[in-house]
């Protein structure tokens, strides 16, 4: 996926979860809107797509792969 899809994918959820490392980056969208670069670091690798893995609950994002974090987003 894209930057341009990537964007527009991130317009149609409310809660975005990003892991970077060990840490879990958690944003209320509804609340908060980082900018465009911020997003971007979060949303797509070094490829310059869409980091894997990636799904979408609802309105729910996960990006990247934490235990605590997919049990957490799967059990709404």
């Amino acid at each position: 996926m894209s930057e341009k899809d990537a964007l527009q994918l991130v317009k149609q959820v409310d809660y975005l979860y990003a892991t970077k490392g060990k840490q879990v980056i958690h944003l209320d969208l509804k609340k908060e809107r980082p900018d465009k670069a911020a997003l971007l670091s979060l949303l797509l690798g070094p490829t310059g797509n869409l980091r894997a893995p990636a799904i979408r609950v609802g309105r729910v994002l996960v990006i990247g792969f934490d235990v605590a974090t997919y049990k957490t987003v799967l059990k709404k």
